[in-house]
């Protein structure tokens, strides 16, 4: 039995209307909780945003959306679906890969589809090793999922149980890409299976083969896209809370919350006060520590992930090379790796996430038109350039990206931009996410499970965190269930296990995501970009703004900026001039 919030629980107050929010949202409304969700912003969705941009509606947040049956649970919890209300495309492929060869691999999720394709790409040897692989991921799925995942820690002991050892034996705490390499011995083979040790934000030589779980996710599960985009899910999921009788609170910021003691009584926006018995925040890490004035003592300071710059370009044309996401690696690796998460500089031979959405939903863009959102994960701001250095640094590591694309194949990309948002991590660290990234802190070993920042806070009886800085991390699936595992500490009572299957990838099931919303809905139906900032006061450094004026902000989770301790002393220079793709970024760093 793990801990609960003790006292009186009736009314539980949840900051942010982002994924993690809605999740544990939906998961007390289930309980039979009354529910007040408190948003900044006037839609929900937090990182997954929507910025409306001249016709083109684009997706600000993730990309890819894996275990969707992660998200029908919450649905389920108030006997809603969300397959009734929200059409998914499943993509075929999940991705195509293109290494600097020139070689090209469709990666397929089914198991026949992806051995004759990996057998067409690297041999009939490879195809043997990834059937063994594919076998491999799938049993350390059922090793993870409900005793590591999908589960609230109250202490290390906690991982004492018959799965460790079958963990253990399927050499889970081994390397990530040692054992891979059991597997499969082609270099770009291996990549494929790998490259999401970045959503981790660790070094495929250095995270643990338990993080496979990842490829699993992505490579066997399925990948989906929502018609009408990624905000489709958090507005449908908006609009059940609200059905099943949540109150959904829009435009009103949180400046603080009351306390009586080691408990809560009320949280405070700019237009009144709520009374409430719990609190559910879902702001990132350094602002929900600063709102509940509890800051839990770790021996090393918390490490974060690479950061990302983004560039949202709605084009007159697109590629035919593109498949709906692409991934475009450059010839160095281990190198990458190095550069983003240690020496803190920028990619000198960048390795790219292009989605092309467009691809599966042609109206998020004007007739015509198409859009294409390219992915540079960078050094977050306490290892390589600062906040205050983006200002110069972004528009020309934007250029350097564009000619890299030139030179692998997309020619004119440049030329065919008609609307164009970009984001780096200066727009992060206003945004106040701790060192300047969106993906919060990073999986190390010290950094995982039961010694990630738990969702309880030592000093505060009736409060629980919910977010990709706590448990179980970073991800669509995993922030899902940090709400629900949220919602489990208030209630007491463990989900039941998201059990429901998945429906076929030929499934065509009724869709509203692009309907109206419903009489009485909480959600308007035309969409504005969505941030959830969802606690306190701007931010005292505000980066310049690269997107067109008068446009929407990007998205983030909190406007506070990370507190000191967590912020990276502004060069007086400068960084290097990037035009050569090259070219070193600023060295100064925190250590």
């Amino acid at each position: 039995m793990t801990r609960a919030l003790p006292g009186p629980t009736d009314h539980v107050v949840v900051v942010g209307a982002g994924l993690a929010g809605l999740s544990a949202a939906l998961h007390l409304l289930g309980a039979g909780r009354r529910v007040t969700v408190v948003e900044r912003e006037d839609l929900p969705g937090g990182r997954a945003g929507r910025l409306d941009l001249a016709g083109y509606r684009i997706d600000t947040g993730p990309t890819v959306l894996t275990m969707p049956e992660l998200a029908d649970e919450a649905f389920a919890a108030v006997g809603d679906s969300l397959y009734e209300r929200v059409r998914l495309v499943p993509l075929h492929p999940a991705y195509r890969a293109c290494f600097a060869d020139g070689s090209s691999l469709d990666v397929h999720t089914g198991a026949d589809a992806m051995a004759a394709e990996v057998e067409r790409f690297a041999g009939p040897a490879e195809a043997a090793g990834y059937r063994r692989l594919r076998d491999w991921l799938e049993r350390l799925y059922r090793a993870q999922m409900r005793r590591f995942i999908d589960v609230n820690f109250d202490s290390p002991l906690g991982l004492l149980n018959a799965d460790l050892a079958r963990l253990a034996a399927l050499g889970g705490f081994g390397r990530l890409d040692a054992r891979i390499g059991h597997f499969l011995s082609d270099e770009r083979l291996r990549r494929v299976f790998s490259f999401q040790a970045l959503y981790a934000g660790v070094p495929p030589a250095r995270v643990l083969a338990a993080y496979a779980v990842i490829a699993y996710m992505d490579t066997v599960a399925g990948v989906y896209f929502p018609r009408g985009g990624m905000h489709a899910l958090p507005r449908a999921m908006a609009e059940a809370a609200g059905d099943a009788g949540a109150e959904l609170r829009y435009g009103q910021r949180v400046t603080h919350l009351e306390r009586s003691g080691e408990r809560i009584t009320a949280v405070v926006t700019g237009t009144g006060r709520i009374p409430c018995d719990a609190v559910v925040l879902t702001p990132d890490l350094p602002v929900a520590y600063r709102l509940l004035g509890r800051r839990p003592r770790r021996p090393l300071g918390l490490r974060h992930s690479p950061s990302a710059v983004v560039l949202h370009a709605g084009t007159d044309r697109t590629w035919p090379q593109l498949a709906h996401h692409t991934l475009s690696f450059g010839a160095a690796w281990h190198t990458t790796f190095d550069e983003l998460t240690r020496a803190g500089r920028l990619m000198s031979d960048p390795s790219l996430l292009i989605t092309r959405p467009t691809a599966t939903d042609p109206g998020l863009a004007p007739p015509g038109r198409h859009l294409h959102y390219i992915l540079a994960p960078c050094p977050n701001t306490a290892i390589g350039p600062h906040a205050a250095a983006w200002s110069d640094l972004g528009p020309r590591y934007r250029d350097t990206l564009l000619r890299e694309l030139e030179r692998r194949g997309l020619d004119g990309i440049e030329a065919a931009i008609e609307e164009e948002c970009l984001i780096t991590p200066a727009d992060w660290h206003t945004r106040g996410h701790a060192a300047g990234t969106p993906f919060s802190a990073a999986h190390t070993f010290a950094q995982t499970g039961p010694f990630r920042p738990r969702n309880l806070v030592r000093g505060t009886q009736n409060a629980v965190l919910a977010g990709c800085g706590t448990t179980p991390g970073v991800g669509v699936p995993t922030v899902l269930l940090s709400g629900k595992l949220a919602a489990a500490r208030v209630t007491g009572v463990p989900g039941r296990g998201a059990t429901r299957s998945r429906p076929s990838a030929t499934a065509a099931l009724p869709a509203r995501a692009g309907a109206p919303a419903r009489p009485g809905s909480p959600v308007p139906s035309v969409f504005r970009t969505v941030t959830r900032e969802a606690a306190a006061a701007p931010p005292a450094l505000e980066a310049p703004r690269p997107c067109p004026t008068g446009a929407p902000e990007p998205p983030a989770s909190s406007p506070q900026s990370p507190p000191a301790a967590l912020q990276s002393p502004v060069p007086e220079s400068p960084p290097a001039d990037l035009t050569d793709p090259t070219a070193p970024a600023t060295e100064g760093r925190t250590g």
